[in-house]
This record gives C-alpha cells, structure tokens and sequence, in this order.
C-alpha cells in the first residue's frame, strides 16, 4: 500500500490506517479474537496506522490493540487520544492529561505513543495549555506527534503555534462533509488529516439496516441518518452509490473510501471492522481509481452529504 505524509514533522503511515473504536464500544457485541486476527490482517495488507483512545471501553480498547499489535510494535503507528470523561465531559486539565497517558502507555504495552489526539477541545482549559503539556511528552519521548480532534480553525493556529500539530482528525464521508472548510486552513499550516468514520457510521458499508436492527446499547440508533423521517432518503442515496460502485466494479465501501483518498495526498481514512473478511475488501478500496466524472457523479448523488446529519 502507497503511504502518506501527514504534517511536516516527519510522519509517515498507509493510506488506509485501521479505526478500533468498534472493537471495544458503541456498535454491538464484540469479539477479542475476531478483532485481534482483523488488526493483524489489515497490518498483512499493509496498514500501518492503527487508532484507538482512552474513551474506546476506558482501557478495554487499548489493551486489546496493545496485544494484538505488540509482536508487530516496531511496524507499526500507534494513536491514542486523551480528554473525554465517563459522562462524555470534558476533562483536559495538565494533571488529567499526565495520568491518562502514563494509564494509555501502560494499557497500550508501549513505551512511546506514535500520535497522541486531544480527543475534543475542552472549553475550560485553554488549548495554550493543553498543547504545552502535550509538548512535555514528545520533549520527554513519550510522544512522537501531536494531533487534535475536532478542533475548529482558531483552536488549530493556536495550539499549532505552540508546538507543530502533525494531524487533525475528524469525522469524514460522504454523508459527512462538515470538515471540508479546514481542508485549506490544514494545507495552508502543512499539517495532515484522518477521516474517522469513512464510512459513515456503517451507513456506507453497503450492509445498512434500519435502527431497530441494532442492539440497544449501539448509538447509531441514536444518528440522525438512521431517524424514520431520514432513512429511507438516505438509503435511496446509498442505492445510487451503490450502482455507481458497481459499474466500478467495487463494493460501496471501497467507492467510498476511494473517494476520500481522492480528495486530497495528505488524506488517511481510518475505516475499522472486526471481521478479518471486511477488512480485506475495504483496503482493496487503495487500488480503485475515480475518474473525474465519477466525482462528479459523487457529488450529484450526495452534494449536502447524508440527510439529517451525524448528530
């Protein structure tokens, strides 16, 4: 697989990393050996970029990425993100940021942390501070690289003047185009970009069921794509999608992923799957070619993204 330079420190990773939210919350049962045997599948592919965070089960996450990665540790990039509370708050207090990531090395089986993310800006610390405690890490050498998540262009300049941000990550679709405005603003300060979600929740991953489909503890019963008002619009634009990637003859997550890795060189979609299968047919989206009328047929199809919004 090709690789992709993200920010201007020296970050170089695939140019499909691996999502391993799912392997630990928020979309049904999981699997540990289902999920172990997919990370170590998309590395056989490739992959060298692997995303994980405190919030992903709270250390259960981490530990199960840690333990699959850790026979590969010197291959691959390791992220991890910090910031986010129980009640889905916000805590990125110095003191706060310290323990949790001495508790992500230690759950991760590492003794640096490739990337570390502010998970979301925290309105009551500046993000000044914030990126000055970061800064602690990398001058320590337990962290090689600083990312953001979510952050907004002010919010970017100001920790990027304090220490180089290497990557801003952010959820990116087709349904979800909400980011496309920092697009420039990024370029402009030379740092890179991963697009969490690429698939849109799984809207896009050609398998969609309605939201009494899922099991009560899954929040895409809660995403407004899958609100009965939403749905079927939704559905009738992934239909189309889906002949388009099949003229291609692709599935609707590899169009979907080949779109994004179009939109610009210092683009990297972390898609995650637990199935070892999945995995494979995702990252065969690396070798599909969209011509220019296909991205025109794109942006026909979905121009304002998925209806109703990610929540």
């Amino acid at each position: 697989m090709e690789s992709r330079t993200l920010g201007s420190q020296g970050l170089t990773v695939s140019a499909l990393g691996y999502g391993s939210m799912g392997t630990a919350v928020g979309y049904g049962p999981v699997d540990d050996a289902e999920s172990i045997d997919a990370i170590r599948r998309a590395h056989e592919l490739g992959v060298t970029l692997f995303d994980t965070a405190e919030m992903y089960g709270w250390g259960k996450g981490e530990r199960l990425l840690g333990r699959a990665l850790a026979p590969l540790r010197d291959d691959v990039v390791i992220a991890t993100k910090f910031g986010l509370t129980r009640s889905f708050g916000s805590d990125s207090r110095p003191e706060h940021i310290r323990e949790v990531v001495d508790a992500s090395l230690r759950n991760l089986g590492i003794d640096t942390i490739d990337v570390l993310y502010q998970h979301r800006p925290d309105p009551n610390v500046p993000i000044e501070d914030v990126v000055g405690t970061m800064k602690e890490f990398v001058e320590s050498g337990k962290v090689r690289f600083l990312g953001l998540s979510e952050a907004d262009e002010a919010t970017i300049r100001a920790a990027h003047a304090v220490h180089p941000i290497s990557v801003l990550q952010s959820e990116y679709s087709i349904f979800a185009r909400e980011v496309e405005p920092l697009l420039p603003v990024l370029e402009d300060l030379g740092i890179g970009f991963v697009a969490y979600s690429p698939l849109a929740r799984g809207f896009l991953s050609g398998a969609v069921v309605s939201r009494d489909g899922y099991e009560a503890n899954d929040f895409r019963r809660h995403v407004p794509w899958w609100a009965p008002e939403n749905f079927g619009g939704n559905r009738a634009i992934v239909g189309e999608l889906t002949d388009l990637a099949t003229r291609k003859g692709a599935t609707l997550a590899q169009l979907s992923l080949a779109w994004l890795l179009a939109r610009g060189g210092d683009i990297v979609p972390i898609p995650g799957s637990r199935n070892p299968l999945r995995v494979e047919q995702n990252l065969a989206a690396a070798d599909l070619t969209l011509t220019a009328a296909d991205l025109a047929a794109i942006d026909r199809i979905a121009p304002d993204g998925g209806i109703g919004g990610r929540g």
